[in-house]
């Protein structure tokens, strides 16, 4: 730390308890200063000679106090004066990083200008301060500190002004001539993993970018605006700089904010420190991360910001949304909500996202050539993929609150429905999750939310769990039989077998006379099948396997369906009844019978059309 030795004499102030001091000296005090509750009695001569102030007060001063006069408005208070008092003495007195302001607002307000006498106080401060504390990168942070005290005064000498020049000057500089110290903590150090080897090895390591970002934290967040809106304005350093010193900042300012908690009756701080912080945000994308942006906005929504500053952030966590993780998106709803999480705010994050592929597509189609280069706006196959992957997470999460609404469930589902994903794994979870959470939604709803899925996209660990459960309409069960079935058939190398008719207009949803001649819809959807209809799935089910198992289907995979189909409730006649044919029970004279009727189908097609199920 840069410091100042001022005078020659050695300090002789004494005090006499807490409120009284004086200068030990032959000569008796013939004045009395008054700066708050501390009286000084000192000598006229040593302070008038350097003081306009002071000199003013005595002169006008009259009556029996006519030697006592009052400066308890004087900038820094009895500290600041008594260092203006023994300059005025000639004593030693030091003058360093912490006390040079109180010490120049306090000769500014006692008037110990050039005019007064030469080499007085303000003129031996302001150069201490020009060729010291401004040229010092940690003493100029500690002088802007110490202004906040002092202000308006220290605004006025443009002592405030000049520290952040100073210290934007500093943090600007090339890396390569960064000679000074600096903290730097967030990341371990070189010779701290054990590949620094140089006993000089702090001061070989190349200096990070950010070198300075921690040292500003610091700062109070009005001073620290200020500094950051001066580093931009020099324009040298870029946009991931000025996010990380922001992302410093917020964690080191915000309780619990780094873990995305925020404690309570810290609303009001957060309040200005977090609307500061958007508001310096850089426009570049990807300047901050994600995970970043999903915390100052969490701190938004618990301070009660207003929907500006919200939609701002919203704006730009959509612009990089494949960043973001299930967990990031929790974001638990206000005061007030029936629901548990803020669902709207990542409805709005998603339109976001995909708005900025229909604003390059606009931007395409107005120009008159066509670029195959992708534009910097377009999303890219994977960006895509991995927001639709998030978003059937997060269905999956907030699936469990039983007061989310079908409709918002569905509504987020169908904005990544044009996302092509090559399985519906998650999304199948998410959508098992809601009805097992959300039994009493009706016919209807369970249909629409179903026809979100696209079955032929399970696994087969999904489709395993599908056909045993028990929350999923009929239609939906049947048509992972049949595709699992296919999938089978393809592995094996065997031709795909042929939909049958009753399948097929299950997954078709077609009409039949065969119960009425008109179907509810709703009732086909989720009705379980009549004694005939299930006899005839069976025939048609157990011939397709028996055509497949012909064609080198794996009998292990056969028969592990074939115990699914067991399992199943509503399939259950299909292997344990006996037939009115005469069917046995057992997997041999099952495949046989559905073998003979398999063959009775192709010769007499109009029998699928009498025994399709719907």
């Amino acid at each position: 730390m840069k410091f100042m030795k001022l005078g020659s004499k050695s300090d002789s102030f004494q005090t006499d308890g807490n409120s009284i001091r004086y200068v030990a000296t032959e000569l008796a005090t013939d004045i009395t200063v008054n700066v708050g509750d501390i009286k000084f009695y000192l000598h006229k001569f040593p302070l008038l000679s350097k003081s306009a102030q002071l000199q003013k007060l005595v002169t006008t001063a009259n009556g029996e106090n006519g030697d006592e006069v009052d400066i308890s408005d004087i900038p820094g208070g009895p500290s600041a004066f008594e260092i203006c008092a023994k300059f005025c003495y000639g004593m030693t007195v030091t003058i360093n990083a912490y006390n040079v302001v109180a010490a120049r607002c306090a000769a500014e307000y006692l008037g110990m200008h050039e005019t007064i006498e030469k080499g007085n106080l303000i003129y031996k401060i302001e150069v201490f301060l020009s060729s010291s504390i401004f040229r010092s990168w940690k003493d100029s942070i500690i002088v802007l500190q110490t202004t906040r005290s002092l202000l308006p005064l220290s605004e006025e000498l443009k002592v405030i002004s000049h520290c952040i020049d100073a210290i934007a000057a500093k943090a600007c500089v090339d890396v390569s001539k960064v000679d000074w110290s600096y903290s730097y903590n967030r990341k371990n150090l070189p010779e701290a993993n054990g590949t620094e080897s140089n006993l000089n090895g702090l001061r070989n390591r190349s200096v990070p970018k950010d070198w300075w970002v921690e040292d500003l934290c610091e700062l109070e967040i009005g001073l620290y605006k200020r500094v950051v809106i001066t580093i931009r304005t020099k324009a040298i350093l870029s946009d991931e700089v000025i996010g990380e010193a922001l992302k410093a900042y917020a964690y080191r300012r915000l309780p619990g904010f780094s873990k995305g908690m925020i404690q309570s009756g810290q609303a009001a701080k957060y309040r200005s420190t977090v609307d500061t912080i958007v508001w310096l945000l850089p426009a570049e994308r990807g300047s901050v991360s994600c995970s970043f942006l999903l915390k100052l906005l969490k701190a938004a929504i618990y301070a009660d910001f207003g929907d500006t500053t919200k939609g701002q952030l919203i704006k730009k966590i959509g612009q990089q949304l494949e960043e973001a993780s299930v967990n990031e998106l929790l974001i638990r709803a206000g005061e007030g909500e029936t629901m548990m999480y803020d669902v709207d705010s990542v409805k709005k994050m998603v339109e976001e996202f995909l708005m900025r592929d229909q604003i390059a597509e606009i931007e395409s189609e107005e120009g008159h050539e066509v670029q195959e280069t992708r534009k910097p706006g377009i999303l890219s196959d994977a960006s895509k993929l991995m927001v639709a992957k998030l978003i059937d997470g997060y269905l999956a999460e907030i699936a469990k609150d039983p007061n989310l609404p079908l409709l918002k469930f569905i509504e987020l589902a169908e904005m990544v429905s044009g996302i092509s994903r090559p399985a519906h794994d998650a999304l199948y979870r998410a959508i098992d999750m809601y009805l097992k959470e959300h039994p009493g939604i009706s016919k209807s709803e369970r249909k629409r939310i179903c026809k979100l899925m696209d079955c032929k996209k399970l696994s087969v660990d999904a489709c395993m769990h599908a056909m045993q459960n028990d929350r999923l309409p009929l239609r939906v069960v049947v048509q992972v039989l049949f595709f699992e079935q296919v999938r089978v058939a393809a592995s094996s190398g065997s031709s795909t077998p042929d939909l049958p008719k009753s399948i097929r207009d299950l997954n078709n949803g077609s009409q039949r006379s065969s119960r009425s001649t008109t179907t509810n819809t709703e009732e086909e959807w989720d009705a379980v099948a009549t004694a005939e209809e299930l006899k005839a799935l069976k025939e048609e089910v157990a011939s397709l396997r028996l055509a497949n198992g012909r064609n080198g289907v794996d009998k292990a995979a056969s028969n592990k369906l074939k115990g699914m189909l067991k399992s199943k409730k509503i399939f259950s006649k299909l292997w344990s009844s006996k037939g009115e044919k005469g069917e046995k029970s057992g997997s041999d004279s099952s495949e046989s019978a559905g073998s003979a009727n398999m063959e009775e189908a192709k010769s007499t097609p109009s029998r699928n059309r009498r025994h399709s199920v719907s």
